[in-house]
């Protein structure tokens, strides 16, 4: 299958990025070092190009019905502007996929998903549309960039009369950005290093790209690639989907407690619910190396007897903290922070403990 290219693909290419095939896309991993990248979006500002993220439009009177239908979290509780982290549950007791909702307006909602899901999630949201609402998939229309660390209002201030400093954290705008109409403008990110998103037209999408980049420059802001991107989010304990959440985990156990709302009727929820109640079998823990060593996804977990308990699903060296980070699952019983594990590292059992999320304070 011939790997899609977002918009900028050639811009990244002429800046040096090491591109490779991710979610089906030819996507920039990194344009330095991995490191180097995340410290400047820890310390300062960087941009990523995440065009190959997915966004469906919902309109009519059913758009908010649909939407409580097929998704954890209560959408009813949002305003104009404001937005909302969720999942679609299947119907096995795992996760179809995790989204943000972005409500428009009384009847007009955007649907984020991951690009590796676009296809499964449109066919999703569509075999539940029995209410006719008027569904678009625009994810092949528009380019995103992440605009992420503690410098990112003051470097994208100049750029437009939104109020940046004034965006409570998961709201949005729409406004000119760059000169470009109609640009919207949100205050979400997946770095937990604070920062916008910013989505906009694949016409305009060249002229955003260097309008930031050269506003961005006197804040030394550096085009990011998906590798720093891994790292930051493990450092803050954010799922990625087809890691840490799949088909196969339920909302509960992966600690998605918080947006899995049962005072409505969604997919599964009576099965979810009866889970809650019942108590989790297994849940995804966070720890950390306690001996020089770097975990890896698919490491076995054991416990201190030797026996396996679970396996890593995300796992890096932190550059923040210097030391060996991870996620995974474990029987409840292993789950209490301050209980140590061992990670087998090529055959070789080394120390590490549970501990509290996130890994790195904002």
């Amino acid at each position: 299958m011939e790997l899609k290219k977002i918009a900028l693909n050639d811009v990244h290419e002429a800046l040096g990025a090491k591109m490779v095939p991710f979610a089906g896309y030819n996507m920039p991993v990194r344009y330095s070092s991995d490191i180097e990248e995340h410290n400047t979006v820890r310390n300062a500002v960087g941009i990523f190009d995440v065009s190959h993220m997915g966004e469906f439009l919902l309109r009519g009177p059913q758009a908010l019905d649909l939407i409580q239908r097929i998704t954890s979290n209560d959408a009813s509780k949002l305003a104009d502007g404001k937005v909302q982290y969720s999942c679609f549950p299947n119907q096995e007791g795992g996760i179809v996929d995790d989204l943000l909702v972005y409500r428009l307006s009384e009847e007009e909602y955007m649907l984020v998903v991951n690009a590796s899901n676009i296809e499964k999630d449109w066919a999703w949201v569509n075999k539940f549309n029995t209410q006719g609402v008027e569904l678009a998939n625009i994810s092949d229309e528009l380019s995103l960039f992440a605009v992420q660390g503690p410098k990112a209002i003051e470097a994208l201030q100049p750029l437009t009369a939104l109020d940046l400093p004034g965006m409570a954290y998961y709201t949005f705008a729409k406004g000119t950005f760059a000169g470009v109409p109609d640009v919207l403008v949100s205050a979400t990110g997946y770095t937990g290093a604070g920062g916008f998103e910013i989505y906009v037209k694949n016409d305009n999408a060249k002229a955003v790209f260097d309008a930031i980049m050269e506003a961005g420059q006197a804040y030394g802001i550096k085009p990011i690639g998906l590798g720093a991107r891994d790292t930051l989010r493990l450092e803050m304990g954010f799922c990625l989907y087809g890691n840490d959440i799949n088909d196969t985990t339920s909302p509960l156990e992966a600690g998605l407690g918080w947006i899995t709302k049962f005072d409505k009727a969604f997919t599964n929820s009576d099965a979810l619910k009866a889970q809650k109640e019942a108590g989790v079998q297994r849940k995804l823990v966070a720890f950390e190396m306690l001996e020089k060593a770097i975990p890896r996804a698919h490491y076995e977990i054991v416990n201190l007897e030797g026996d396996v308990v679970g396996e890593v699903t995300s796992g890096t060296m932190s550059p923040s903290l210097g030391k060996g980070i991870g996620l995974g699952y474990v029987t409840k019983e292993l789950s209490k922070v301050g209980t140590e594990l061992y990670i087998r590292i090529r055959k070789k059992d080394m120390k590490a403990q549970v501990v509290k999320l996130p890994f790195v304070q904002k």
